[in-house]
C-alpha cells in the first residue's frame, strides 16, 4: 500500500507542478476555449491540462517501475510501459484537437489507433463470466470488444467534461473505486498485490487530484481532450487488464465467503465508475437522433446543463455529480464484495437522499451578482 500511496503522490505532485507551465505554453500559442453558445464560462481559459497529467502518468510509472513492490512484476512493467505509450499517443492527438479542432472522424481514427497499441501489446479483455460458465475470447473477438470499449470510455469522459472539476472529480473518485476493489481482492484472496489494474488506477487518482486545484471552480485551465481521452484511455486500460491478471475461478470465491458478483465486478464496476458519462452519452445519442442530427453534434443538454437549468450553482451541480459518482462506484464495491444486508441498506439511504437533492429545486439566488468566469 504504502508504494501505491507514493506513485498517487507522484502522480499529484508533478502534474500539479506542471500545469502552471502547460497553461502558459497554451496560451502563447493560442490552445484556448474560446466561449460559444453551448458553454458555460464567460472567458476564454487555456487547454494543455491533459499535457501536464500525461506527465504526472509518466512520473508515477517511471517511479513505480524503480520500486521494489510494483517494479518486481515484469507483468505490470510491461502493461505501464504500452500503456503509457498509449497515454502518450492519445494526449498527441487531444492536443492537435485543442489547436486545431479536429473533425470527430479524424479524433475517432487516433482513439483506435491508441487503443490499437495496447491490444496488440497483451492488454485486452481476456473472458467474460455468465451465470454458469466463463467464456474464453479468442483473439479477433478480443480485440473487437477491447478496442471498442477503450473507444467507448474515451468518449464518455470527453462528454461530461463540461463543467469547471466535473470530469477531474468524477473520474478520481471512479478510479479510487476500482484501485479499493482491485486491493481488497488481492488482500483477502492471498494474491500478489503489485498489479497493473491498481498502478493504473492509483496514477489516474493522482493526476486527477494534482489538477484539480487548477480545474476547480473558477477553473484556471482546461484539460482539454488531451485531458479526457487520455483519462478515459486510462480508465478502460485499467478495468480491461485486470481480466487478463485474475482467474475466474479465483473470483468466484472472492471476499466475502465465495458466489458469483465478485467475478462480474471487472466488468461491472467499469459501468458503474462511468454510469453518469455513459448516462450522458445514451441520452445525447438519441436526442441528437430524434432531432434529425449526427450524434457528435454539440447542445446544451447535457446533465449537467440541465442542473444548472434547475436553479443549481456551479459548484452545486458538481457536487450532485460528485455524490452520484461516489455512490454509484464505492457502491457497487461495498455490495459487490460485503453482501451484507445492512449495506444494501446503506447504499439505498444514501440513494433516495441523493435523489431528493437532486430533484429538490434550490433556493432562489442572488441574480444581481456578477458573474464569474467559469469553465464549460
Amino acid at each position: 500500500m504504502r508504494e501505491y500511496l507514493l506513485v498517487l503522490l507522484v502522480a499529484a505532485g508533478a502534474t500539479y507542478l506542471l500545469s502552471g507551465l502547460c497553461r502558459r505554453v497554451a496560451l502563447r500559442l493560442g490552445a484556448v476555449a474560446r466561449v460559444r453558445d453551448r458553454d458555460v464560462h464567460v472567458v476564454p481559459i487555456p487547454y494543455f491540462g491533459g499535457v501536464a497529467m500525461v506527465a504526472g502518468v509518466a512520473a508515477a510509472f517511471l517511479v513505480a517501475a524503480r520500486l521494489p513492490f510494483l517494479g518486481s512484476q515484469p507483468l505490470v512493467t510491461h502493461d505501464a510501459a504500452y500503456v503509457l505509450l498509449a497515454a502518450l499517443v492519445i494526449c498527441g492527438v487531444g492536443v492537435l484537437d485543442d489547436l486545431f479542432e479536429m473533425s470527430a472522424l479524424v479524433k475517432l481514427a487516433g482513439q483506435v489507433l491508441a487503443a490499437g497499441i495496447v491490444v496488440i501489446n497483451g492488454v485486452r479483455m481476456m473472458w467474460i463470466p455468465l451465470p454458469d460458465r466463463i467464456i474464453s475470447l479468442d483473439d479477433i473477438t478480443s480485440i473487437a470488444i477491447t478496442v471498442f470499449f477503450i473507444v467507448l470510455c474515451t468518449n464518455a469522459v470527453n462528454f461530461v467534461d463540461g463543467l469547471d472539476g466535473l470530469a477531474t472529480g468524477v473520474v478520481a473518485i471512479g478510479a479510487l473505486a476500482f484501485f479499493t476493489y482491485c486491493y481488497t481482492l488481492t488482500r483477502d484472496q492471498d494474491l500478489v498485490r503489485a498489479t497493473t489494474s491498481g498502478l493504473i488506477a492509483v496514477a489516474i487518482a493522482g493526476v486527477c487530484l494534482g489538477f484539480l486545484p487548477h480545474n476547480w471552480f473558477p477553473a484556471q485551465m482546461f484539460m482539454g481532450d488531451s485531458g479526457s481521452m487520455l483519462l478515459g484511455l486510462l480508465l478502460a486500460t485499467s478495468t480491461i487488464s485486470l481480466t487478463g491478471q485474475f482467474d475466474f475461478a479465483q473470483l468466484e470465491n472472492g471476499p466475502g465467503g465465495g458466489g458469483v458478483l465478485p467475478a462480474y465486478l471487472p466488468l461491472v464496476l467499469p459501468v458503474a465508475i462511468l454510469a453518469l458519462p455513459l448516462l450522458d452519452v445514451v441520452l445525447a445519442w438519441t436526442r441528437r437522433t430524434i432531432a434529425g442530427r449526427w450524434w457528435f453534434v454539440p447542445d446544451k443538454q447535457h446533465l449537467h446543463h440541465r442542473l444548472l437549468q434547475r436553479g443549481h450553482s456551479h459548484r452545486g451541480a458538481v457536487a450532485l455529480l460528485y455524490l452520484w459518482s461516489a455512490l454509484i462506484s464505492f457502491g457497487v464495491v461495498a455490495v459487490g464484495l460485503s453482501r451484507s444486508p445492512f449495506v444494501l441498506l446503506g447504499v439505498v439511504v444514501l440513494t433516495l437522499l441523493a435523489v431528493v437533492l437532486t430533484v429538490v429545486r434550490p433556493l432562489p439566488r442572488d441574480r444581481g451578482a456578477a458573474p464569474r468566469p467559469g469553465v464549460g
